[in-house]
């Protein structure tokens, strides 16, 4: 199987501005690399992490969503990041991995964060999502989400949860940026997969800052990108050679703890 190659945009969010957010992002995408497979933007790509949900909202097949599959026809690669979408009378932060040919999968997030009172605003997800895309096997994530192992445990290889790769899109604020890195490296190791993590920088309407760290892992912790706090599209490559090696010569993923989430 193939190496997949990703671009991490960590980027300054206009705060409820989804126009601006998307010819933003359009602008920093121009000069893509060709070879590039996945693209990850941040939670809340399109507005910042508002907790205006009903004035924000969109329909699961609005503009932004549209926005994205064009992105994706485009560059030939995968788009991921996450907005408020409504559905049934409920909104939620909807992660969007939408493909090339148009195909868009979704991911509620599950951990909503009370101390923003977000519970309040969205409804949580109770599914996980494991995509394949170009020969990986992709679990995505918001942000809260990080903190919570137990969502987030990997499975062993022939189990529909096994993955690959665990990719994260947030809105981590400085202040416990320690915390993001720390964590990020824990479920890399501990999931024996590679863990993918893209924040945002500057402040928002919240008076919060975010100093980005966005940050990429191999199965075995070594540490493969790291965008401390600039703004910009970086890439990484993802190896799977390496990661089968890994997983062969140290298979612990079947010596798991069997439980479910109730």
């Amino acid at each position: 199987m193939s190496d997949l190659h990703l671009a991490l945009v960590q980027s300054e969010l206009t705060w409820e501005d989804p126009v601006a957010n998307r010819e933003h992002f359009e602008r920093a995408l121009e000069d893509l690399p060709r070879e590039i497979d996945l693209v990850l933007l941040p939670e809340m790509f399109s507005t910042g992490f508002s907790m205006n949900a009903e004035a924000l909202a969109e329909p699961v097949d609005g503009e932004t969503t549209g926005w994205l599959q064009a992105l994706a026809a485009e560059h030939d690669a995968a788009m991921v990041g996450s907005l408020p979408i409504e559905r049934g009378g409920a909104i939620y932060n909807r992660l969007l991995f939408v493909t090339p040919d148009g195909n868009c999968q979704h991911y509620d997030k599950h951990h909503l964060f009370t101390m923003s009172t977000e519970n309040e605003h969205y409804s949580a997800g109770n599914e996980r999502l494991v995509v394949e895309w170009r020969g990986w096997r992709i679990c995505p994530m918001v942000c809260y989400d990080l903190r919570f192992p137990v969502w987030m445990r990997n499975r062993p290889a022939g189990d529909p949860g096994h993955y690959d790769l665990l990719a994260v899109v947030a809105n981590w604020p400085s202040k416990r940026a320690h915390h993001w890195r720390a964590l990020l490296l824990a479920r890399a190791i501990e999931n024996q997969a590679c863990c993918v993590g893209l924040n945002r920088v500057g402040s928002d309407g919240n008076g919060l800052d975010y100093v980005g760290d966005s940050l990429a892992f191999a199965a075995d912790g070594k540490r493969l990108l790291d965008c401390e706090d600039r703004a910009g599209v970086f890439t990484a490559t993802l190896e799977r050679e390496p990661l089968e090696t890994y997983r062969r010569k140290f298979p612990l993923l079947p010596d798991a703890d069997r439980f479910s989430i109730g």
